[in-house]
């Protein structure tokens, strides 16, 4: 198995391929898949000034934005999540992580986005392949993104015919192999002692994805926070769980953490939909 390492997306990924190949077509593979991943986060970051997000989130209300194809279809695969677990999925988020200094923000910018409101349009998608910006909500695509850039990082390697391979960004991974390999071993954490491990699961030709508020939780004078919101309240989720789902493509599970951690129910009716199945710690 050989393995290389590159931070983005604000973790560490690193991508493992157990395939017999020659040096030169080892490491276009890895660069390719990290190109990949590269390619997210430039269209999908909430801090580069020129990415999709960026620029959807300083548009004026009723404009027209040009988005790449990649950041259409993680807009529209949220879009569904959102109206399947009836809003407890939400990509509007960025206005509460930024009212708790979870996202930076000047003070220009804490102006010009609506108050938090459940359930509210922010877009619509057209069917050109643009968007139509319906309200002055900001984008945070972190809940998500991470999850497409492990597929599309996947994909890049089996288009060069790479068969066994892992891509794992902080967590949120997803496996490749041939019917006779054997499982991959994904040990988790334990979300009341992070630094502990709580759990074995073996995974093949599957997708994980795992939510816990352990690393984001702050405390201040106004309160307790995390980075995990609430997508029909807007509150923040500090509950000292851990929600894991797998599914068949990595975008689906890094939605759908969220999910489940919002309704405390690993048995949520819209996991079905999505072929997906979840456990909390």
């Amino acid at each position: 198995m050989k393995r290389r390492a590159q931070p983005w997306l604000g973790t560490m990924v690193e991508i493992s391929i157990a395939d017999a190949m020659t040096d030169i077509a080892l490491a276009t593979a890895f660069e390719q898949a990290f190109q990949s991943i590269a390619l997210v986060h430039r269209l999908m970051s909430f801090h580069a000034a020129d990415s999709d997000i960026s620029r959807i989130n300083h548009a004026d209300v009723g404009a027209i934005v040009e988005i790449d194809v990649h950041t259409y279809h993680v807009l529209q695969t949220a879009m569904q999540i959102s109206d399947a677990s009836a809003g407890l999925f939400d990509v509007r988020i960025a206005g509460r992580l930024m009212e708790w200094d979870l996202l930076p923000a000047t003070e220009q910018e804490r102006t010009l986005y609506q108050t938090y409101q459940a359930q509210k349009t922010a877009f619509t998608l057209t069917a050109e392949g643009t968007l139509k910006k319906q309200r002055a909500d900001w984008l945070d695509v972190g809940g998500i993104a991470k999850g497409y850039a492990v597929d599309l990082a996947i994909q890049s390697l089996q288009q060069v015919g790479v068969r066994q391979a892992c891509v794992n960004a902080g967590g949120d991974l997803r496996l490749i192999g041939d019917e006779g390999d054997d499982p991959i071993e994904v040990l988790l954490r334990d979300p009341a002692c992070p630094s502990n491990l709580a759990y074995k699961l073996n995974l093949q030709n599957q997708a994980l994805a795992t939510s816990a508020s352990y690393f984001s939780l702050v405390q201040t004078t106004q309160g307790s926070y995390s980075a995990l919101v609430h997508g029909q309240t807007g509150a923040a989720m500090l509950d000292k769980v851990s929600v894991s789902v797998v599914a068949p493509q990595c975008i689906l599970a890094d939605a759908l953490t969220k999910v489940v951690m919002a309704s405390a129910d690993a048995g949520h009716a819209c996991l079905a939909q999505f072929d997906a199945h979840a456990f909390i710690i």
